[in-house]
Formats: C-alpha cells, sequence, structure tokens
C-alpha cells in the first residue's frame, strides 16, 4: 500500500463516499501524538461552496487557473489539518510529565505540528487504500490568514496545509517534483548506528 501512494494533481468530480472520509479521519486520529495530546483538528471541506471558498481564499486566479490548479479544484473533498501547540503545552504542564510550567523551551521540535503532519500522512494513505487520490500542499503564506478568516479557524489553531481527496482522472495532471528529481537512494539515506 506504502508503494502506490502518489500526490494526485487531478481529480473527477465525482463524489467521494463520506464513510470513507470518515474512516480518514477517524485513521488520523490513531497518529501517534508526544504524551497522547492529540493536538489536531481537521476542518473538512466537502460541500462544492466551501470547497470553492477555499480555492479562492487561496489562490490568485480561480477564473483562469494553471493546469495545476485546474486539476486540484476538482477534487470534491478538501480537508485542513490543524495542530493545536496548546494541548501540548498543557499535557506536559500536568504532574505525570514532570514539568511545571508551559515553556515552549522545553520542545526542540514543534510536536504539535510533527504529530498532525503523522495523522495527515494516514489520511492519505486511507485514501489510497480506498482507490482514491489525494494530495498533501501547503497553504500559500501570503493566503494563510484568509484561509483562517473565510473558515473562522481559531487564533489556537495552525493550519499545517491542506489534503484534496477524489477520484484521480485519467488525464495526465500536472507534473510534480518526482518528475524532474530522482529519488535518492537508500544507501544515501541511511546511516547505521554512527553518521560516519
Amino acid at each position: 500500500m506504502v508503494t502506490k501512494r502518489r500526490m494526485t494533481r487531478n481529480y473527477l468530480t465525482e463524489p467521494v463516499p463520506e464513510e470513507i472520509v470518515t474512516r480518514a479521519l477517524r485513521n488520523a486520529t490513531r497518529a501517534p501524538s508526544a504524551g497522547f495530546s492529540q493536538g489536531w483538528d481537521f476542518l473538512v471541506l466537502d460541500q462544492p461552496e466551501s470547497v470553492g471558498l477555499f480555492w479562492e481564499s487561496t489562490s490568485t486566479d480561480t477564473t483562469n487557473p494553471d493546469r495545476w490548479l485546474s486539476g486540484m479544484m476538482r477534487a470534491p473533498v478538501v480537508i485542513v489539518p490543524c495542530s493545536n501547540k496548546a494541548a501540548y503545552l498543557e499535557r506536559y504542564s500536568l504532574a505525570d510529565k514532570g514539568w511545571t510550567d508551559r515553556s515552549e523551551d522545553r520542545w526542540p521540535m514543534p510536536y504539535w505540528h510533527m504529530d498532525t503532519a503523522m495523522a495527515a500522512l494516514l489520511i492519505l494513505q486511507t485514501a489510497t487504500a480506498h482507490g482514491l487520490g489525494s494530495c498533501f500542499f501547503g497553504i500559500p503564506p501570503d493566503r494563510y490568514l484568509d484561509v483562517r478568516r473565510a473558515f473562522g479557524i481559531p487564533d489556537e489553531r495552525a493550519p499545517i496545509g491542506a489534503i484534496t481527496i477524489g477520484y484521480p482522472a485519467p488525464a495526465k495532471s500536472a507534473s510534480g517534483s518526482p518528475s524532474r528529481r530522482a529519488k535518492r537512494a537508500l544507501a544515501d539515506v541511511v546511516r547505521r548506528n554512527h553518521w560516519d
């Protein structure tokens, strides 16, 4: 299943069964999270009006979209995974963790974002398992606030990106980075027992 996962950039408009979206979300909540903080939330856009608003909020020209945007806009479902830093700071200030404050200095990595990204990967994998296409992509920095405002995302939640889900179109889609860059060999990315 892992080897079948690809980023889909061109979709059919056929609706995705609700039970598959629910299963993907349920699977996402099975992702690991530091201290079982579960600091994630998922904004599901599955109505044409809300999906359209998403693209209007993140794009400069939805009436004359380029090839990438044209294919992506047909996806019937967009999920926006949001991280919740406060959930982690609160969880680790509890007695069983031994910290007495909510300082971010104790976190060398922002696990609230990392754990939410792992949950997003489970959504992608679930889509693949059900014969659907999916794509994780970033929200343009200059459109980040527009997305927050359009959907009422609270300040304490941070969208880490977005995921499109739908049936892949048979037509060739806009090519992604794998078509322009070779996959790094396992020998180039794995170190055993010591970096050297």
